[in-house]
């Protein structure tokens, strides 16, 4: 089952990744655009925003509505990937307690390891592929909004506050705030985990630098969009995510098991001592 699930994973990958491959053209979409993906998404997205910027005060005004409108509409797919995450996460220590139990790279050993994380998973409820998939289909939803930004010739000739959209921001704001927001996103998000590890604490600090340099060089609509969708996952990850909240809830768990310890030791203790009476 589990070799199945891992099977169909990477196929829905590489499904998902060739279409993002074969919509990775640069060129202005416009109504003459063909195909299913420029015509049917990527123009009318645009399209979409042209009609906001129309009604609610230009380019730029347009951009953020229709950035956060995509991100409220992905948002039940988020929840659910979330709620995932976080089961996983409170599995960490037991299975980081197998790996240490069955230690060896024999089939016997890894077969035997696998039989208790399935079993693991099956008693808190986890799938682990459960959180992945929501991943798989909010990318292509993502990937048509940003391209429906990038690839309208009229975003590139408007303008939002002091920012000319088809020019990079010339005094860094918009790239600033960026790398300031995923930063916060991260930090937010890695502060949730009963226990830290080397790789997500150095994408925490690497992520923020890679998203500045990455905005220096790209238009200011494209920087505006990636400004406003990672404050939406700031305000998301407070919502779902809550690190302060799951901390407290983590520590009361472990207060609560330390006192069911604690007093499954002390009745034991009693029990003896009557004994030997």
């Amino acid at each position: 089952m589990k070799k199945q699930g891992k099977k169909a994973l990477s196929l829905t990958g590489i499904g998902l990744l060739a279409v993002l491959l074969a919509a990775c053209s640069n060129q202005p979409v416009t109504s003459h655009s063909t195909g299913i993906w420029d015509h049917y998404i990527v123009y009318n997205g645009s399209q979409f925003i042209l009609w906001l910027a129309k009604h609610f005060g230009g380019y730029g005004m347009g951009i953020i509505i229709f950035t956060i409108l995509v991100r409220i509409l992905i948002l039940p797919l988020m929840h659910y990937q979330t709620k995932s995450m976080l089961k996983m996460q409170e599995l960490q220590p037991q299975l980081k307690a197998l790996q240490q139990k069955y230690p060896g790279k024999d089939r016997v050993s890894l077969q035997k390891m696998q039989t208790e994380q399935q079993k693991l998973y099956k008693e808190a409820g986890v799938n682990p592929f459960a959180s992945m998939l929501p991943l798989l289909v909010q990318l292509p939803i993502m990937w048509a909004l940003y391209q429906a930004i990038w690839r309208s010739p009229e975003l590139k000739t408007g303008s939002f506050l002091w920012l000319q959209l088809g020019h990079t921001d010339p005094y860094f704001v918009m790239p600033l705030l960026a790398a300031l927001f995923t930063f916060i996103s991260s930090w937010l998000s890695m502060a949730s985990l009963p226990e830290k590890n080397s790789m997500s604490t150095t994408m925490t600090y690497v992520m923020p630098i890679m998203i500045f340099v990455m905005a220096l060089n790209f238009s200011a609509a494209i920087t505006l969009y990636w400004v406003v969708t990672n404050a939406f996952q700031v305000v998301q990850t407070m919502l779902l995510q809550n690190p302060f909240k799951i901390k407290r809830e983590r520590q009361a768990r472990q207060r609560q098991e330390r006192q069911r310890k604690n007093r499954l030791a002390h009745a034991k203790k009693n029990a003896y001592r009557g004994k030997k009476r």
